[in-house]
């Protein structure tokens, strides 16, 4: 009797243990993940500067006369770009491995894009080369940093607290892109828009093996993303355009990615 109760008092007391080391490990994550929060959000304030509700900016590829962009109008030729401000110069002052930066209206995505001679690197660094596990964005090492090949990948975690690439799992719902069909890449060169054609779960083994990253193989990823998208657009994409693919982990099985595709317009 005395032994079954010595063991029944250890099996609570290792209950209790493995809950406190539980405990104690998501207080960390969180202190890391509001680290990291404000982290970006000292960057946003000391790289956006006179950001305005929006601007119209032309648009080489477009002979129209009217079109509706994020709920607003276009007129002879020009597409709505928001002017958020952005001082490239102060960026670069942060990090000179800063590319491009990401917006997508209404949502958190509103970070820079970073590439690195390391692979790897900003999977687990802040743009100011902080180690964090909330990482940056990120360009694939493959690709040209001014966006200029047919197919630019930027990657980035699926944070639980919907950071980084946390909120591109709304596009499985219809009424999520609807809500947001575009997104708007600013470089020091150039401000463009992003108009989202697809949304597709890709298994880490069949991108790899397919080769999606390459933009040789921007074709048949389109195809493949055009058969198995999670959302209807009204966008069509056409020999030529240049693509930009956002990756994140995704968990329909194991070492899933859901990737929002869109084609460049400026």
């Amino acid at each position: 009797m005395n032994l079954i109760k010595t063991i029944a008092l250890f099996a609570l007391l290792l209950g209790i243990c493995t809950m406190g080391y539980a405990r104690e490990q998501m207080t960390e994550a969180k202190r890391i993940y509001q680290e990291g929060e404000a982290v970006y959000a000292d960057l946003c304030n000391s790289v956006k500067e006179n950001a305005s509700a929006g601007a119209l900016l032309p648009n080489a590829g477009s002979a129209g006369n009217t079109a509706v962009a994020g709920g607003r109008t276009e007129e002879n030729g020009k597409i709505y770009i928001p002017e958020i401000g952005i001082n490239f110069d102060n960026l670069s002052a942060v990090s000179g491995d800063a590319v491009a930066w990401l917006y997508c209206p209404d949502t958190v995505i509103d970070y820079p894009v970073m590439k690195a001679e390391e692979y790897s690197y900003y999977l687990n660094h802040l743009p100011d080369g902080t180690q964090n596990a909330n990482g940056s964005l990120f360009i694939d090492f493959n690709n040209a940093p001014d966006f200029s090949e047919a197919l630019t990948v930027i990657y980035g975690h699926n944070m639980r607290s919907k950071m980084m690439f946390g909120s591109l799992a709304g596009y499985k719902s219809q009424g999520y892109y609807d809500e947001h069909p575009y997104m708007y890449l600013y470089t020091k060169e150039a401000n463009y828009r992003i108009e989202l054609l697809y949304g597709c779960v890709v298994g880490a083994g069949q991108w790899r093996e397919r080769a999606f990253m390459y933009g040789e193989n921007a074709g048949a990823l389109i195809e493949y993303a055009a058969q198995n998208t999670t959302f209807e657009s009204g966008a069509v994409y056409s020999e030529g355009d240049r693509i930009i693919a956002m990756s994140t982990c995704s968990y329909e099985f194991e070492n899933a990615r859901y990737v929002v595709i869109g084609k460049v317009s400026e």
